[in-house]
């Protein structure tokens, strides 16, 4: 039994847990250890959105049972993400400036959320209702991002519905997980109608992640504090972050 074998799956689950708890699926993370383990790079991004729809379905799930799924917010977005994320995911442009530009922000969407979080808890927080069409062109313009990047979107949809003050946060969380599931499902749609071919995936994988997804979504929809679960998503943005630019600026 090879080191792959052992330590793929093992990495792949406890990313699926980590992204999981804050409502999010894993393909950044996913895609950072497929490169780290060596896996051909035609196979890591259609990979890595699989993975997503696995766990993406599993937050869906733990994060409504939990009461915390707002279907006026999801609506609007998604209706305008997954044409978007489709068109992303048959685009084949070089995108090494924009993912650095894109890991960037992410980086200090993190840093405005975790400074955010560092203080005390404030007991209410008066929510902002956007408006339809905003909503409307927010999920387009992230739905294309998605799709272009290889990620489900959570990454890019957290942070801006924090900063637009749009849902408590574990409302967002919720809200994310069923963005980031459409949007896998489209991009993947795209990849396979640019004329490429979907990879088989292991049952250890999808093991891991669904044993991962299922520990993660438990915390997040159940356990966790708003304050933890904040602090946990500026880490998870980190992450991304860091993909993102280190992969921008490698080229």
């Amino acid at each position: 039994m090879s080191i792959l074998t052992v330590m793929l799956p093992v990495a792949v689950g406890l990313v699926a847990c980590l992204y999981a708890a804050v409502g999010h699926a894993g393909a950044s993370g996913y895609i950072a250890v497929m490169e780290l383990f060596g896996l051909e790079p035609q196979t890591i991004r259609p990979t890595a959105l699989l993975l997503n729809v696995i766990v993406g379905t599993i937050a869906t799930l733990q994060f409504a049972r939990a009461g915390h799924f707002r279907r006026k917010l999801l609506l609007p977005l998604a209706v305008a993400s997954v044409p978007a994320a489709a068109i992303g995911g048959w685009l084949r442009l070089p995108t090494a400036v924009f993912e650095g530009l894109v890991g960037a922000v992410l980086l200090v969407s993190a840093t405005q959320i975790f400074h955010r979080s560092s203080g005390s808890e404030r007991v209410t927080s008066p929510q902002r209702v956007l408006p339809t069409v905003a909503l409307i062109t927010l999920g387009g313009l992230l739905g294309l991002l998605s799709g272009l990047t290889g990620v489900g979107g959570g990454v890019f949809l957290t942070p801006a519905l924090l900063a637009l003050n749009a849902a408590p946060v574990k409302q967002v969380a919720a809200v994310s997980a069923p963005f980031i599931l459409v949007n896998s499902i489209a991009g993947l749609s795209g990849w396979y109608i640019a004329g490429n071919t979907l990879p088989a995936i292991g049952s250890h994988l999808i093991v891991a992640v669904m044993v991962g997804g299922l520990l993660g979504g438990q915390l997040g929809a159940f356990r966790l504090p708003p304050k933890s679960l904040r602090l946990l998503m500026a880490f998870v943005l980190v992450l991304a972050g860091v993909k993102l630019l280190t992969r921008g600026v490698a080229g």
